[in-house]
């Protein structure tokens, strides 16, 4: 089973995240919900999808995919995932394995294992091992708004939606105060920084917010490799502590866990080096006691790889993270949106379980 063809479909869907019109991280708006799709074709008619982390950093995914990935799996056996991902890790190390190198090869890894699942006819879930649920919870995951008065009123939203869990990405206890003032006593707030600050001011600021009850604190500190850092705030505050989204295959996660550094590890699938990397991360969660809590803010086929991987993980585990806000259009029509319970059906299909929707892609296309 040969890769005869490895192309790549960017699109950019209008996207209503329920915040001010300059909500967005790293200084830039967020209008569109941007998503780099991998799509991968063999010599017996299997074609598998799967997402490169992009956002605003698209263009150099991209380049990433065509210059250093794409060379090297055309002509490639198709079923030999596991060896063809340590290759591409060992032949790119030079261009380091992180970041749009790493991105670049997760994508390939989701779109061959939703081949795999293909060959198999098997979704995805079964073939990890399998689900005694029909569905997974989600939480709510919302924005950073920087105004607790858009707090409090996503974080209501997203609890009358069913939601029993929200992430806020705000770093303020006002913020906080606000989000467990909107959304009542019962449902669990989750709090991102996105790596802000120093040991001492993590444990000052945490502790502050963990007064109307935090759940997490997501990446408190600077550099978020710092993972000595991370275990002195584990250790000396009194939030649990959650990290990983930036962590770049499973030595990293490892060199985390060992040092006590997080109570969730937090391997992102279109990140962390794909379905592969991520199931390593995994195993190292459950030999350290540590909990998976996924990292999934987008909604390509990472997002639909991130149910099935937390469908068929028996470890600890937190719900599927589902970014808040409302898209134009979906590549998985009745996969994104949760049910009045707050949770998402897993998809029956074989592999990913659902082809993305190719009049959106047609439509939102982006030219590169």
């Amino acid at each position: 089973m040969k890769i005869i063809r490895a192309d790549t479909h960017w699109i950019a869907v209008p996207f209503e995240h329920g915040g001010p019109s300059n909500t967005g991280f790293g200084g830039r708006p967020w209008a569109n919900m941007q998503t780099l799709i991998v799509e991968i074709e063999t010599d017996n008619g299997l074609v598998g999808h799967g997402e490169i982390f992009g956002h605003n950093g698209i263009p150099s995914a991209l380049a990433a995919f065509e210059h250093q990935i794409k060379p090297f799996i055309l002509g490639r056996d198709a079923s030999a995932i596991a060896p063809l991902m340590l290759e591409l890790q060992k032949v790119n190390h030079n261009f380091g394995r992180y970041g749009q190198t790493l991105f670049a090869i997760s994508g390939v890894d989701i779109a061959l294992w939703d081949i795999a699942g293909k060959a198999a006819n098997m979704p995805l879930w079964k073939l990890l091992g399998g689900s005694t649920e029909e569905s997974v919870p989600a939480y709510s995951s919302l924005m950073r708004f920087g105004d607790p008065e858009f707090v409090e009123q996503r974080s209501a939203d997203s609890v009358a939606l069913g939601y029993k869990h929200v992430k806020l990405h705000e770093r303020t206890p006002e913020a906080v105060e606000a989000a467990r003032r909107g959304g009542g006593p019962d449902f669990k707030i989750m709090v991102d920084v996105n790596c802000p600050w120093n040991v001492a001011e993590a444990i000052e600021i945490g502790d502050a917010m963990s007064e109307h009850g935090v759940y997490w604190l997501e990446e408190p500190v600077w550099p978020p490799e710092n993972f000595d850092g991370l275990a002195e705030v584990r250790n000396n505050g009194v939030c649990n502590v959650a990290a990983g989204e930036n962590a770049s295959t499973a030595w990293e996660f490892q060199q985390m866990m060992q040092a006590g550094a997080v109570d969730w590890a937090q391997p992102s699938v279109s990140k962390v080096g794909g379905i592969t990397e991520f199931l390593k991360v995994c195993r190292l969660a459950e030999m350290h006691n540590v909990g998976i809590a996924a990292h999934s803010p987008y909604f390509g086929p990472g997002y639909i790889a991130t149910m099935h991987l937390l469908a068929a993980y028996t470890g600890q585990k937190a719900p599927l993270e589902r970014l808040f806000g409302t898209l134009e259009a979906t590549l998985y029509p009745g996969l994104t949106e949760p049910g009045p319970d707050g949770r998402i059906r897993l998809p029956l299909g074989a592999g990913l379980g659902q082809e993305p929707s190719k009049e959106v892609i047609k439509e939102y296309r982006v030219k590169a």
